[in-house]
């Protein structure tokens, strides 16, 4: 019998380390686990809204922090504590703070395509740093099957590959109603390939899948050295490109360095269009916040909104947060945002700039190709530890500033001129090679996640 109130406190002291105090007590104050059922945990919550926060944001946190401390949890679903919305609603009114709650009507997500209605591309806001990614979306609904197929989008989490993806699935439902499309995420169809095994119903499992005329599918790298599901999934490939129909896949990173997936999946994924879209920019920043608010229905001054976005440096769904939550304490409190609220609020939650050590630096490259960390000071020539280590020496030069003396020390004790040899080095070869920019381009992403 699982305890549910210490299984659910033993979840939210994991969560409450990795969020700021305002998040944690904004969205997860008042939850609790009702009901298990067959694997599937119950998660009451306060209202609709913080029910369509969690389900976005918090997600696949909740579900991996159950699956850690009860291993026979595989889903997670939220409803709404009537009771509590009422008292909430009836303070509200006690209150006489007159004014309505968010702005933020019930979502409905599609169960039959698993679409979220409300990515669209009216919503999605195009700036410098995903027009790229954008343009090559409006291709696709032009002519499914036939342009950049498969289309793949990776970057960070938070960058809005899920809107954009889905956006094309809504646009084309839309426009042809005759069309199968489906949407979801990698771990779900692995879930779906064990049940199948588990229960001899394979046959029913590939038929499936290959009714779609386009299928969407998040977050490929989840597929890391699972043999039976990647064979699945290149079967399934192959099946849908052979037959025209569309594929759209997303990744935290390009196919190419996806440790522990098949090679044949790798040259599948790149054969149509591989599209980066890394961290939102300024002018972005700018654009993104202004309209999320106005969406809500709430002005903010330019002053406002120039600081928001040039202090709350992380993705989409951290600048998306900070306005949520801005916004619901300036209803409480009756009030418009004010720069001074702004400040007080940025200074005492916002998420610190993280600070890199050489040490996460020669980490992630060292991940990023697939070799031992240790290579990287080692007085070895091997050929495919030489370039992961220069890359190491031109970063910590360019992005870090760190004198050519200081990165030879801490990179094995190497003489500064080889360090300005190898930095000079990755500058000329990035003029003329686009794989070798689009790699550090990526692992620049990796460094500020």
């Amino acid at each position: 019998m699982i305890d549910y109130k210490q299984l659910w406190q033993s979840v939210l002291v994991e969560i409450e380390l990795g969020v700021s105090k305002a998040n944690f007590t904004t969205w997860f104050k008042d939850t609790k686990i009702v009901k298990e059922d067959g694997g599937v945990i119950v998660l009451s919550v306060p209202n609709a809204f913080v029910k369509e926060w969690l389900l976005e944001r918090y997600h696949n946190t909740i579900l991996k922090s159950l699956r850690a401390l009860e291993s026979s949890v595989h889903s997670v679903e939220y409803v709404v504590n009537k009771e509590e919305s009422r008292r909430r609603e009836e303070r509200s009114t006690i209150n006489h703070l007159g004014m309505s709650e968010l702005p933020i009507p019930e979502i409905t997500v599609n169960k039959d395509d698993n679409l979220n209605p409300r990515y669209t591309f009216e919503t999605f806001v195009i700036g410098p740093f995903n027009e790229l990614a954008h343009a090559a979306a409006q291709a696709v609904i032009k002519n499914p099957g036939a342009l950049y197929n498969p289309l793949f989008i990776y970057g960070s989490t938070g960058h809005g590959k899920t809107h954009l993806m889905q956006a094309i699935g809504n646009h084309i439902k839309k426009t042809s109603p005759s069309k199968k499309v489906y949407y979801m995420t990698s771990e779900r169809f692995c879930q779906d390939c064990m049940n199948a095994l588990q229960f001899q119903k394979m046959t029913s499992f590939k038929e499936k899948y290959r009714k779609y005329d386009v299928l969407i599918m998040d977050d490929v790298q989840f597929f890391t050295d699972k043999q039976k599901f990647q064979e699945e999934l290149f079967h399934l490939f192959n099946s849908l490109y052979d037959n025209n129909k569309q594929i759209i896949l997303s990744s935290d990173k390009n196919p190419h360095f996806i440790a522990g997936l098949e090679e044949r999946l790798k040259s599948r994924f790149s054969a149509g269009m591989v599209i980066d879209i890394p961290p939102p920019d300024e002018e972005s920043r700018i654009a993104i916040i202004t309209k999320k608010a106005t969406n809500q229905g709430i002005n903010l001054s330019q002053e406002v909104v120039d600081y928001l976005a040039h202090t709350v440096n992380g993705n989409i769904r951290d600048l998306e947060g900070t306005l949520n939550t801005l916004i619901m304490h300036s209803q409480l409190k009756n009030k418009e945002v004010s720069l001074a609220d702004v400040r007080n609020f940025v200074k005492t939650n916002a998420k610190p700039k993280r600070t890199v050590a050489v040490k996460d630096i020669v980490k992630i490259v060292s991940d990023f190709y697939s070799i031992e960390e240790d290579s990287i000071y080692e007085k070895t020539r091997r050929k495919e530890v030489i370039r992961p280590r220069q890359i190491i020496m031109y970063l910590l030069r360019e992005d870090f500033n760190i004198s050519y003396p200081s990165i030879g020390q801490k990179l094995g004790g190497r003489d500064h001129t080889t360090v300005i040899h190898s930095c000079e080095k990755v500058k000329n070869d990035l003029k003329e090679d686009l794989s070798l920019s689009q790699e550090i381009g990526q692992i620049r992403n990796l460094l500020i996640v």
